[in-house]
């Protein structure tokens, strides 16, 4: 794939979020944006860096709140943003697999009765059928709700379970647009996950040439300096809503300029973390995608992101690892 493919993929994809977004961002209007992902994940801070981007790239606008679930005040978004839409980060957590973030989305819309909530592009999975009834009458009790989402299967389930407004949009990363990548510096790296979306444990005793990592390990001190170091540079405006903002802001760069960092370290990739391959992507990296638990990554490739050779659809691990290897060997 080369540059100029590159580029052209990641421009339609961001053109058709613009498509989406488009009726809802008024350029006299405030926007809040709730649920900042400041957890160790560097795909959520893809994300919300890339829902940043495509506010100051279309708009030149910056949210007049945001918020975490932990310092989320309803009290402040009302003083700060009267007014307009209140969005919703977004990412894979629509559903119940991590019901803490939907537990909080319906408590926005009991709180908001009044005022039109935008959900960023979301993946949506349930398990449990009575979570799913309780999901659905918080959307249809609220009745301006607009829910976008990564793929054809969530779109086609929000058609038949809920009572709202749906789009299919891409993910909100790549609004961020291509990334520099730093040099390889072995040919082959597994990015797999660690967490309850992972299909199974993983045997990876016959590759021990092959490093195998996640994105989702830390080193605390660096984000909390990253922090400060945001804030202070809006004190001397004394508004408590932009010192936030700058402040959440410097940790998702620090997370997302990891998370660059540690996968521009293979030629080629093996992964399945969605945020991996579309990183993959913007930095014009070749890599082997297998999927999580309940299909999450195949689902966004076939709505969006699979139609380019820096991607493989791998049928088991030791068939992406040789695909991987293959790739390495054409780009030493």
């Amino acid at each position: 794939m080369s540059g100029a493919q590159q580029s052209e993929l990641i421009i339609r994809l961001q053109d058709r979020t613009h498509d989406c977004l488009k009726k809802f961002v008024k350029p006299d209007e405030p926007i809040a944006i709730l649920d900042f992902p400041d957890i160790k994940n560097c795909g959520d801070s893809a994300i919300w860096l890339g829902e940043m981007a495509y506010l100051q790239h279309r708009y030149a606008k910056r949210p007049s709140y945001v918020c975490t679930t932990d310092d989320f005040s309803p009290e402040e978004l009302k003083s700060v943003a009267p007014n307009g839409p209140i969005f919703i980060h977004g990412g894979g957590n629509f559903g119940d697999v991590w019901v803490f973030h939907q537990d909080f989305r319906e408590r926005v819309m009991e709180l908001f009765p009044d005022r039109q909530i935008v959900q960023f592009p979301q993946s949506i999975h349930y398990k449990s059928p009575e979570r799913l009834e309780q999901s659905r009458r918080a959307i249809g009790k609220h009745k301006n709700f607009v829910l976008l989402v990564r793929d054809e299967e969530s779109f086609q389930f929000a058609q038949e379970n809920f009572d709202c407004e749906t789009y299919l949009c891409p993910d909100m990363a790549f609004c961020i647009g291509t990334v520099q990548p730093d040099a390889p510096q072995f040919p082959v790296l597994a990015m797999l996950r660690q967490d309850k979306e992972q299909v199974g444990a993983v045997d990876f005793s016959a590759y021990p040439d092959i490093p195998k990592e996640d994105w989702i390990t830390e080193d605390p001190s660096k984000v909390r300096v990253a922090k400060a170091l945001g804030a202070a540079s809006a004190l001397l405006q004394l508004n408590p809503s932009e010192v936030r903002l700058r402040k959440l802001d410097a940790a998702a760069n620090n997370r997302f300029r990891r998370g660059i960092r540690q996968i521009s370290r293979g030629k080629a990739i093996v992964t399945d973390r969605l945020h991996v391959h579309i990183c993959s992507l913007l930095i014009g990296r070749r890599h082997a995608v297998l999927d999580n638990n309940y299909g999450k990554i195949r689902r966004f490739m076939n709505a969006f992101s699979g139609g380019t050779d820096l991607s493989y659809k791998a049928t088991s691990l030791d068939d992406g690892i040789r695909w991987a290897r293959e790739q390495a060997a054409v780009a030493a």
